[in-house]
């Protein structure tokens, strides 16, 4: 093990980003050998730099009925990771997911969570052009962004997201809203995932922001 470790850090970082580039749709084992490699120059620079460990969080978030369906609107601070910065920086898509819960309110039993729904954005960053992708892996529409903060601001901007037809509603029982934002791994090979749940960089995930759906 001592041997692999050595000969992991020897790599070029210029080769460890190709081979990121290469692999990541494959899902290969070059694939957890290259993010391997990243972990392993990002323990070198944790050395001279200080590591940002990234947070999520809902800052704001309400409903609207517009023309009989209930919409979102919402504002996110997303702050990614040390180590999710330099993966991106490498060619390594990250998934953000939103997670929203439509919960009926039961006046004598437990609450009823009656519908769920998750909204998952791509974020890319491609070298050649400099870049930064933002794909709604839902919708599939995407957008293009010429710094990472402007690609994070427009991800953090939630505005006018179909929650719910009113119809579908009991017009006589109460519901809540709640709203989390995540870095979703799931989509990284089970070895991949393993290393990420014992890893703090990478449980990057806000609290609930829960409120009363206005009918």
């Amino acid at each position: 093990m001592a041997f692999t470790s050595h000969v992991l850090r020897r790599i070029p970082e210029e080769r460890m980003s190709r081979i990121l580039i290469i692999q990541r749709y494959g899902l290969s084992h070059g694939f957890v050998l290259a993010l391997l490699v990243l972990f392993a120059a990002g323990n070198g620079f944790a050395r001279d730099e200080i590591e940002r460990e990234g947070y999520f969080e809902v800052r704001s978030a309400a409903t609207a009925l517009v023309d009989g369906v209930h919409t979102l609107d919402a504002r996110l601070q997303l702050v990614l990771s040390s180590e999710a910065l330099r993966a991106l920086a490498s060619g390594v898509p990250l998934t953000i997911e939103l997670q929203l819960q439509i919960i009926r309110i039961r006046r004598f039993y437990f609450d009823s969570i009656d519908a769920e729904l998750a909204v998952r954005y791509e974020l890319e960053y491609r070298p050649l052009s400099q870049r930064y992708i933002v794909r709604n892996l839902n919708s599939g529409d995407q957008d293009s962004f010429a710094t990472l903060y402007s690609a994070l601001n427009s991800l953090g901007r939630v505005q006018g997201l179909p929650l719910i037809d009113s119809s579908l509603l009991e017009a006589d029982k109460g519901y809540r809203i709640r709203l989390r934002a995540m870095l979703n791994t799931q989509q990284y090979p089970a070895p991949l995932r393993l290393l990420f749940f014992w890893r703090d960089q990478w449980q990057l995930q806000s609290e609930w922001s829960e409120w009363l759906l206005e009918r």
